[in-house]
């Protein structure tokens, strides 16, 4: 009786945790969505605070890094790189947008700030109150929920991450009613100005 010779069969391939988490979130998988944010949102979280130096926007920012990951999820490509460097490469830009931001909201307060000395003009108190007329007509126009997330910000002058706790609504739906809202306002007023001329 000849002995059979045992052979062992090579070791299956082990599955690459993080590749499959990237397939699950490219494909649309909610689940793996949330797993990818509980994975790679610490990593965005700290490359946004140490860029930013406020704990706030950098929460905001990382937010909008995964809200944009989702909605631009058809362009992720693994052959080009790991699912970590793409989001990276989001945070980069929404950094750099929330800086440039930054810069432009210094520029509007310096620029009150050496108009707060000047003595004022009659006419644009006129006008300012003009004005505020017609932002309180218009907002009194919007859809309910834009109207509250703009009088929020505006007059309660609260931030976008302050509004959602507020309201118990997603960060992503404060800001999409914000950015409808503030459109649909600007293309009013424009009107309003566009018949002031005529």
């Amino acid at each position: 009786m000849t002995a059979l010779a045992v052979t062992e069969a090579p070791p299956e391939p082990t599955a690459d945790p993080e590749n499959d988490l990237a397939s699950r979130f490219a494909a649309g998988d909610e689940d793996g969505m949330e797993a990818v944010y509980r994975r790679w949102a610490p990593l965005v979280l700290s490359l946004a605070r140490r860029s930013l130096g406020d704990g706030a926007e950098a929460e905001d920012v990382t937010q909008t890094v995964f809200l944009a990951a989702w909605r631009g999820r058809h362009g992720y490509r693994p052959a080009r790189g790991p699912l970590p460097a793409w989001l990276v490469g989001i945070a980069r830009r929404k950094i750099a947008d929330a800086l440039s931001a930054r810069t432009r909201r210094t520029d509007v307060a310096v620029a009150a700030a050496r108009d707060w000395n000047r003595p004022p003009d009659p006419s644009s108190a006129q006008d300012a109150v003009l004005d505020h007329v017609d932002v309180t007509r218009e907002l009194r126009r919007l859809p309910e929920v834009q109207r509250r997330v703009l009088c929020m910000a505006f007059y309660g002058d609260l931030t976008q991450t302050q509004i959602a706790r507020v309201t118990g609504w997603p960060l992503g739906t404060v800001k999409s009613h914000a950015r409808r809202g503030l459109s649909r306002l600007a293309r009013s007023l424009d009107a309003e100005a566009e018949e002031r001329t005529r």
